[in-house]
């Protein structure tokens, strides 16, 4: 049947041209879908994209097809004829209506819409070469009755230049973009069962899903008229529906429809469609396992070992008062967990309020960063000496009072500090809490603080392990004067963000901010020496430092530079180099990413993978997520991941694999022949 109906409408593509001139010779040729042919921008920048469309406005009681369309019905076929230096990628469809006519399913548009494609125009082309873009575009349109093939010659004039795009076409061009379909990221997987197709797909369960409808991209999957059943299990939707009779197999590509013109573009493999329950516990159980293993690494970075390191000789200074060192080593895991709930529910809570925001959010702020340089300064400095912290890493006169309330705190500035850049365990998990329920994610989040203090508590409830650390004497004076060599790199680690950022001014200011307060404190230092006190003055005077320094933060982020051959992520970008069969290598990196800078030292920015990729002709594609970038934190989402870093590789034709988040050299260069 399905064969029959395509073989009438390939007929009747074919004798468009004779009725367009047969309707013209009867003076009625004005087409039932009027068509024409729009740009974003008037003049396209040599080396860059810009978007192009079909906008396509039915009459009343007419409708277009969907690029697979069904039952019955032809989708638009485009035959270009295009400039020297100018190329046009693949075309994109809205997300589809269904329409039922005579038990026959079909997929299409009863409204106004617009097909998009990329319009790539190549970098040797000189700024004001005109550009005449020209198409025979091919469409059928149809009522509940009858259908009439239909074609136009849509032109486009063009001028190479700047790419500015005005406000308009911006908004025009936003407006048809919010009905294309995004990538689900997530791997959706189905099974056969007696000829009905079940299929099991990951969509978080606080996300709304609405007229759920799927449409295949290809044939031979589904029966399009077939009844569609769907329910939601947790984080799940449950599809189920009749196979297609011979159903083709293989990896199938589909469009899953969750609202008025919204969608999502998904791949489904065949494999097991496990039982809703155990399979989204086994989700749960292997984020919290990796959480725990993250946090546990979270231990070695420069900013936390130190403050570790003097936690464990408060327990040394302890000695075998055993409730006192349960107390402080509880009172730690307190402050940590406590501070990754917190972190954790601030996260969920912005993006519930419609807020692109991602895991390490507080440290995109430049706010944060100066709050945190003032505050690794003091703790440097109390460290080397300069001054007496009473209460802070287990000093004297803590232990002397009962130290749970410093222990506390210091746990919450330990799990601030170093959360943000989680580890390479930790990417899926955190993407994983992200789509569970507010329960369950806050559990993941909470393991995240289990694993960061497990260490500091296993010292305090295992005697044995707690033998074997070094006996009190003087020594450990020294131990905490080197302990603030790292401190003091991580200040300066900071400055740098904080340059990063929001430029030069912005670094100058922390750092002279530091300075100031470090005057402050060499002062109150010399003050408790001569037995007086001070502190509280230098307290005044750092929050006024930080004030100041807050408010006179420059507010707009200098321009990114990238290492060179590589270009800025871009969507559409992407989607038209893979579109030409380009393999791209993208990655998604952060100024205070330490495990995104250790990859970039040791494997990505080195001469032996940039020969290879440019012997391979690999485009190197990066997203900076120093500064909060919502199209960027959107794209994470959609590959299931909060936070970076993020590998992906792109060989041609095929979908994006995820590469490990420890790369080495050898890894990124078998990734090409």
């Amino acid at each position: 049947m399905r064969i029959f109906h395509v073989f009438l409408m390939t007929m009747a593509l074919l004798l468009t041209p004779a009725v367009a001139r047969a309707q013209g010779a009867f003076g009625s040729g004005a087409p039932h879908i009027a068509a024409r042919l729009a740009s974003e921008s008037a003049m396209p920048a040599p080396g860059k994209d810009t978007a192009i469309a079909f906008a396509m406005e039915p009459e009343a009681g007419w409708h277009g097809y969907w690029e697979n369309p069904g039952d019955a019905g032809l989708g638009m076929t485009v035959k270009w004829t295009l400039p020297k230096g100018v190329s046009v990628g693949a075309l994109r469809y809205p997300v589809p209506e269904t329409l039922m006519i005579s038990g026959l399913m079909n997929h299409v548009y009863e409204g106004p819409y617009a097909v998009l494609a990329p319009l790539t125009v190549a970098a040797d082309v000189p700024a004001g070469t005109r550009l005449p873009i020209r198409v025979r575009a091919d469409w059928l349109a149809c009522t509940d009755k009858i259908c009439v093939p239909e074609g136009a010659d849509l032109t486009l004039d063009l001028v190479a230049g700047d790419g500015q795009v005005q406000r308009a076409d911006r908004a025009r061009f936003d407006a048809w973009r919010t009905h294309l379909p995004r990538p689900l990221g997530a791997q959706a997987s189905y099974a056969m069962t007696n000829g009905r197709l079940h299929m099991a797909i990951p969509f978080p369960a606080r996300a709304q899903a609405n007229d759920v409808h799927l449409f295949p991209l290809a044939e031979g999957f589904t029966r399009y008229a077939a009844l569609q059943k769907a329910r939601r299990e947790g984080d799940r939707l449950l599809i189920e529906t009749d196979a297609a009779q011979g159903f083709r197999g293989g990896p199938m590509q589909a469009v899953l429809r969750t609202g008025d013109h919204v969608g999502f573009l998904l791949t489904a493999t065949p494999g097991p469609v496990p039982a809703p329950q155990d399979g989204a516990m086994r989700t749960v159980f292997i984020a919290l396992a990796g959480a725990i293993l993250g946090g546990l690494l979270l231990n070695i970075m420069p900013c936390v070992f130190p403050i570790l390191g003097l936690k464990a000789l408060s327990l040394a200074r302890a000695g075998g008062n055993e409730r006192e060192v349960r107390h402080e080593a509880l009172a730690y895991a307190a402050g940590v967990i406590a501070t990754c709930l917190a972190l954790g529910g601030a996260l969920l809570a912005l993006r519930g309020a419609g807020a692109a925001a991602g895991w390490a959010f507080q440290l995109q702020d430049p706010r944060i960063i100066l709050l945190l340089l003032l505050l690794v300064t003091a703790i440097a400095f109390n460290l080397a000496g300069l001054f007496d912290l009473g209460g802070f890493g287990g000093g004297e006169r803590l232990a002397a009072r009962g130290g749970t309330i410093g222990s506390f705190w210091t746990g919450a500035l330990v799990a601030f500090v170093a959360t943000p850049c989680t580890g390479p365990f930790m990417g899926a998990a955190m993407g994983t809490a992200l789509v569970l329920p507010v329960g369950a994610a806050l559990a993941i989040f909470a393991g995240l603080g289990l694993g960061l203090a497990l260490p500091f508590v296993l010292l305090a409830y295992l005697p044995a392990l707690r033998s074997r650390l070094p006996r009190p004497g003087p020594w450990m004076a020294r131990v905490q004067r080197i302990f603030a060599i790292p401190m003091f790199l991580t200040a300066l680690g900071l400055a740098w963000l904080l340059g990063q950022q929001r430029g030069v001014p912005a670094m100058t200011l922390g750092l002279g901010a530091a300075l100031l307060l470090a005057l402050l404190l060499w002062w109150l230092g010399r003050r408790q020496h001569s037995g007086r006190g001070g502190g509280g003055l230098v307290l005044l005077g750092a929050l006024a430092l930080l004030g100041g320094g807050m408010a006179l933060l420059p507010k707009q982020a200098p321009a990114v530079t990238l290492a060179s051959g590589a270009i800025p992520f871009d969507e559409a970008r992407l989607a038209s180099l893979r579109a030409a069969g380009k393999p791209v290598f993208l990655y998604f990196t952060a100024d205070w990413c330490l495990t995104c800078k250790a990859n970039e030292a040791a494997a990505i920015d080195r001469a032996e993978t940039r020969a290879a990729f440019e012997k391979a002709g690999v485009t190197v594609m990066v997203g900076d997520w120093t500064n909060a970038d919502p199209a960027i934190t959107r794209f994470l989402e959609g590959q299931g991941r909060s936070g970076v870093p993020l590998y992906l590789w792109y060989a041609p034709d095929r979908e994006a694999r995820a590469l490990s988040q420890l790369l080495t050299v050898s890894t990124l260069t078998a990734l090409v022949p």
